[in-house]
Formats: structure tokens, sequence, C-alpha cells
């Protein structure tokens, strides 16, 4: 089964993700990932993104789709793929939609993580001070940038995926194992 997994910065979504890679062997799809081993493998398309990263521009969404269409036909994604991150935008997943229905692909299912704000900020606060090794992202400044960013951007989407009738909602609040429970319930 493909999914997609969607929440704000913080909601789980990587834990989840691991979660399903070793219990039902689908494969975590991380775009900012698969730059870097476009990039590290020096692929064609690798170079191409080297250069527009260097230029300090954006991806395309059309590279990023090429990239992940790439991806997803090979063998580690037989079981199904995660998309954790991607799409960020409506026109990113109208393409994504359009680039699966080509391969004769689907999505089975847009998974939101629904989580308090507020509690994510005093989560990742709690864990920078009890932290001894911290990602530089890792405060509430930067969670308060990176969550106005999704709410701007990426939560848009979320109608679009509730229209077409794929969106289901999970407490992302829980505890890791209930949130589990509630995805496998979904995905049967």
């Amino acid at each position: 089964m493909n999914i997609i997994l969607l929440g704000p910065p913080g909601a789980g979504k990587g834990t989840q993700a691991k979660l399903l890679e070793d219990t039902r062997g689908m494969k975590q799809l991380s775009t900012g990932d698969m730059l870097r081993a476009e990039i590290s493998g020096q692929t064609p398309l690798g170079i191409k993104v080297k250069a527009i990263m260097d230029s300090g521009a954006l991806v395309s969404d059309e590279i990023v789709i090429e990239m992940i269409s790439n991806r997803i036909e090979q063998a580690d994604c037989a079981q199904g793929f995660i998309l954790d991150g991607f799409p960020r935008t409506v026109p990113q997943a109208e393409a994504l939609d359009k680039m699966l229905a080509a391969k004769g692909k689907k999505l089975g299912a847009v998974i939101q993580l629904v989580v308090d704000e507020n509690a994510l900020l005093a989560r990742i606060e709690k864990r920078a001070s009890e932290s001894t090794t911290v990602r530089a992202d890792d405060n509430a400044d930067a969670l308060r940038k990176r969550l106005a960013v999704y709410n701007e951007q990426t939560a848009p989407i979320i109608p679009y995926y509730e229209g077409k009738k794929m969106l289901k909602k999970v407490d992302g609040m829980a505890a890791v194992n209930i949130v589990s429970e509630q995805i496998d319930k979904i995905l049967g």
C-alpha cells in the first residue's frame, strides 16, 4: 500500500513511518534524503539538483516528482511506500496524482496526525532541555517558524484529500503505540 503521512513538524510522522517499515515492509521516502542520495550518487538528476541547490534556488516540483517516480520503481518499494514531507502544496499533490495514475499506481490512504501545536511546542522545549544532543532546529523558535510554514503551505492539501475521500485522521497526541494502532486499523 502507498500512503502519505501528514502532520506538522514534530507530529511523529518519522516515528510512525519507521514502525510501518519494520512491521509492513513499506519504504519511507523522504524527499530530502532522496535529493541527497541523487547528489551523492552523481546521477544525471543529482548533478542537475546540485547545481540548482548550489545556486540557492528551490528544486522544482517537476524534478521532485521525477525523483519520486524513479524511486518508487525500486525493489524496496514493492510492498508500498510512505511519503513523509511530500506533497507540501496542492500543485504537488495534483502532480503526484498524475504521476501515480500514469504508472497505474494509487494512494491507499492519506493519514493526518492531528496534534495540538501548543503541546508540540511544550514537547520540543522539554526534549531540548533534557537532551545532550539537540538538532539545530530543535527549539521553540525554529518550531514556530516551521509550524507557520506548514499551516500556510501544507495544511491546504488537507481539504484536497478530504474532497477525494482519502483523508483519515488519527490522534497524533496519543502514545506512539496507540497512534500506531490507529494507523494499522486504517491500513487494514
